[in-house]
């Protein structure tokens, strides 16, 4: 699929057929131009000739959990990974990529491992959703919530990103509410900055996973130029901006990140009414292994005792490589 040659190959048809083609596609969920039956026949045949709305996907379930995973091939035969998180409440969540690999190097995540090749387009970006909204609507539902979370830095590929919010967001298209609408950073604070001065109402998300410089730039490189003073500034002032709540995540490593010490430490970076932390039990990825169960309970403890607001992650999609940090684009 390719949003920049439709409006090409539109470009001397009258303004309103684009609206007619997007509903067809991202509404009524159309994949053959030929039934688009608002539109004469003669650009019907044009559209299937030039514009392919099939989606090259391997889908994979959980047995476990509600979990789907996709692999996703793209033209350039480039592979990106996304994930279906269905809630019991009814919630269903889609985690997005939005780069090719990733450039962060973060040693704790399979993607970051995987190295960076480029950035994904607008259309790339919206076909992960527009695939499990297919998938969904043969169950007579729907997508109801976004996380860029997948695969690659949102703030690094600023500009698609904002754009496919937009039309996730569009009433005429997916119309996805902008608060359900979450964009997760490694802390690029340029990033941050930006959107806090977007016009939209979308979450901000910051994957913090250290209480301090040291162990943040040990296994997060990003923090020797981004560190945790910057990034906490850059928030204050986005909060100051926008008045909305700001999550961080916080995956916990075992022997890395898990001290009673660090949970101590972290309380105090987090004394803000509008921080929140999302704790998560880290998956396994060969580098680093998880903490006992007991450990994160005494943790996320501490935190609580210090006055943080804290959630506290269920995992999804582990046996499939399609938990917090697996998803590396391999067959």
């Amino acid at each position: 699929m390719n949003l920049e040659k439709l409006e090409q190959l539109l470009k001397d048809e009258k303004k309103y057929r684009l609206f007619q083609i997007k509903k067809a596609i991202f509404v009524d969920l159309i994949e053959d131009p030929h039934l688009i039956s608002s539109l004469p026949k003669e650009l019907r045949e044009k559209l299937n000739k030039e514009l392919d709305l099939k989606i090259n996907a391997k889908l994979f379930e959980s047995q476990k959990t509600n979990t789907k995973k996709i692999l996703i091939t793209l033209n350039d035969s480039s592979q990106i990974e996304s994930v279906l998180m269905q809630y019991e409440s009814g919630r269903n969540t889609v985690c997005v990529s939005c780069q090719v690999g990733c450039p962060m190097n973060c040693s704790f995540c399979l993607t970051g491992q995987m190295g960076f090749k480029r950035n994904l387009t607008v259309s790339e970006i919206i076909e992960q959703v527009l695939y499990f909204q297919r998938l969904l609507k043969k169950h007579n539902d729907s997508v109801k919530n976004i996380v860029f979370m997948g695969m690659g830095e949102p703030m690094l590929n600023y500009e698609n990103v904002i754009s496919a919010i937009k039309i996730l967001n569009d009433k005429d298209a997916f119309n996805i509410g902008a608060r359900k609408i979450s964009i997760s950073t490694c802390g690029i604070v340029n990033g941050i900055n930006k959107l806090g001065d977007e016009n939209i109402q979308s979450n901000l998300a910051i994957s913090l996973h250290a209480p301090n410089d040291k162990i943040r730039s040990k296994i997060m490189p990003i923090n020797n130029k981004d560190n945790i003073e910057s990034i906490l500034k850059a928030v204050k002032n986005y909060i100051k901006t926008t008045n909305r709540k700001v999550m961080f995540e916080y995956a916990l490593i075992d022997g890395i990140n898990d001290s009673e010490k660090n949970a101590l430490e972290l309380a105090k970076l987090m004394k803000n009414k509008l921080f929140m932390v999302n704790l998560i039990k880290y998956n396994k990825t060969g580098v680093y292994k998880s903490p006992k169960t007991e450990v994160i309970k005494k943790f996320k403890d501490i935190l609580i005792k210090n006055g943080v607001n804290v959630t506290e992650r269920y995992r999804f999609g582990e046996e499939i490589n399609a938990a917090c940090g697996q998803l590396a684009g391999k067959s």
